[in-house]
């Protein structure tokens, strides 16, 4: 297997897909950030599991 890591999302699609799911852009622009830290955390938490085993 190749080790690799997430390093972040794409915010300017996270954001295009938030104004296309109707969402506020101040709201998504301020919660953004958040979500992607806690999910680059766990994705590379999981990967690095998944090497282990």
């Amino acid at each position: 297997m190749i080790p690799g890591a997430v390093l972040g999302w794409d915010m300017g699609a996270a954001l295009a897909l938030a104004n296309a799911l109707g969402v506020n852009p101040l709201i998504a622009a301020e919660l953004l950030p958040e979500i992607e830290a806690v999910m680059v955390r766990k994705l590379n938490e999981e990967m690095e599991g998944s090497r282990d085993g």
